[in-house]
């Protein structure tokens, strides 16, 4: 029975890398001179700081250009509030969503028992979901439908067994 993997995973090098990338920029050009911009990272967040709200949506820009060349998803980014920080600055935190959550994987299940293919079968396994099928044609059309649907995280298929 042939089987593949359904993950949604987040390459950390690449982010730490296009942080890094973000803050030699911001210390390098103009428009960021003398606003106290600074981008951290800290294991699955992102902390963006700036002295306005204009100048921490110019900086969530830079971020998500140096993150798409570096082929992260931006679907893998959570945006919270925006908060008023001492000194009148703002701050943003952006949360980094790795794995498939409980409900996620759900509504993944039920797209694929809706696609009809005869034989075709998903599980959840812990943050990943397992599809099977008796022929590899039916597994690499669900993929293509997964490719198509958008459910609002990336998706990578792996693991893919004949």
């Amino acid at each position: 029975m042939a089987s593949f993997d359904v993950v949604s995973e987040v390459d950390m090098q690449e982010v730490r890398n296009a942080v890094d990338q973000v803050a030699r920029e911001v210390s390098t050009r103009y428009d960021f001179k003398g606003t106290a911009t600074t981008v951290e990272l800290e294991g699955h967040t992102i902390t963006l700081r700036s002295a306005s709200e204009d100048r921490l949506a110019a900086l969530r820009t830079v971020l998500e250009e140096k993150l798409v060349k570096r082929k992260v998803s931006l679907k893998a980014l959570d945006y919270a509030k925006v908060e008023e920080a001492s000194g009148g600055s703002a701050r943003q935190v952006v949360t980094l969503s790795a794995g498939i959550s409980s409900d996620k994987a759900r509504e993944l299940n039920k797209f694929i028992k809706g696609l009809g293919r005869k034989g075709v079968q998903s599980a959840t396994q812990g943050d990943q979901l397992r599809v099977s099928a008796k022929k590899r044609d039916d597994l690499q059309a669900v993929i293509a439908e997964l490719k198509a649907g958008d459910f609002g995280l990336p998706l990578q298929f792996s693991n893919f067994r004949d």
